[in-house]
């Protein structure tokens, strides 16, 4: 089946792995960049693809609402949603503010909120959570707190709320769909992909699950991980995975027949108050 994908932050380094495997599998991408110097960059990405190209110059950052994202939605008229942008460090904590909590959070109300929209996934990291869980060791638990409140504060602070938001608001509308009788396939799947400390290597295998939070994985991989997760009917939850043996496709089909999730651990109920003060 041919998809209608909008590509948030479509000039990143893992956004410009993935787009050719999207438009490999011959659905539609519509890549949202900053700037009109980043355009042909991108459009060079869609040759010889069966899958359609666009390129919409749109900023994240002039995304301050719930409101404003949806303007966008409603152009591009997408049933998947990617958010693979973000401040990259670069502009300060304002920046950061901006970019990766307010506009992030902002398109995944949108995105939740709009029937036609059947997938969000969201690129985090593998250490945005709150709670150690029961699969991590001390070192693993020291390692995460020191990246969370030592090396990216300000990131952390951004993302786990936004992971938050896709995890509460995905799972509200995921259960009235199935009281509807929705079926399984067409219920909205919320999805935050999350991996390791990236690197420029080659793609490769993957070890995914409920694993350790110390570990790499190459961005070559982490693209080839969110086409295999929006291919794959029943993804959806927290993916933790970093470089590893198992196939990137087995390893996700593997977590579906498993039933693993890696928001295990995390008090849902204190999340959905925290959604509901955003």
């Amino acid at each position: 089946m041919a998809h209608n994908i909008l590509l948030i932050g479509g000039h990143g380094k893992v956004s410009q792995l993935l787009t050719p495997h999207l438009l490999a599998r011959s659905w539609t991408v519509t890549s949202m960049i900053r700037s009109a110097d980043q355009k042909p960059t991108i459009e060079k990405l869609g040759k010889g693809q069966p899958g359609k190209l666009d390129v919409l110059v749109s900023s994240v950052e002039d995304v301050k609402s719930e409101e404003d994202a949806q303007k966008i939605l409603e152009q591009v008229k997408p049933d998947w949603v990617i958010w693979s942008a973000g401040a990259g460090g670069s502009g300060g904590a304002p920046r950061t503010m901006a970019v990766d909590h307010d506009a992030a959070i902002a398109f995944t109300k949108a995105s939740i909120h709009t029937p036609s929209i059947k997938k969000f996934l969201t690129v985090s990291y593998i250490s945005s959570r709150r709670n150690r869980p029961s699969w991590w060791s001390d070192k693993d638990r020291e390692s995460a707190q020191k990246v969370n409140n030592e090396i990216l504060p300000t990131y952390f602070k951004a993302k786990v709320a936004a992971d938050e938001v896709l995890t509460v608001l995905a799972k509200e509308r995921y259960d009235e769909e199935a009281k509807k009788g929705v079926a399984e396939k067409d219920r909205f799947h919320g999805i935050s992909l999350r991996p390791g400390t990236l690197t420029t290597e080659k793609a490769g295998g993957v070890l995914m699950g409920k694993i350790t939070c110390q570990g790499k994985v190459s961005r070559a991989t982490v693209a080839e991980a969110v086409a295999a997760v929006l291919e794959t009917d029943g993804s959806r939850g927290w993916i933790d995975f970093l470089d590893g043996d198992e196939d990137v496709g087995a390893g996700v089909k593997r977590l579906i027949k498993e039933g693993i999730d890696s928001v295990d651990g995390e008090d849902f109920g204190g999340m959905k108050e925290r959604v509901a003060k955003l």
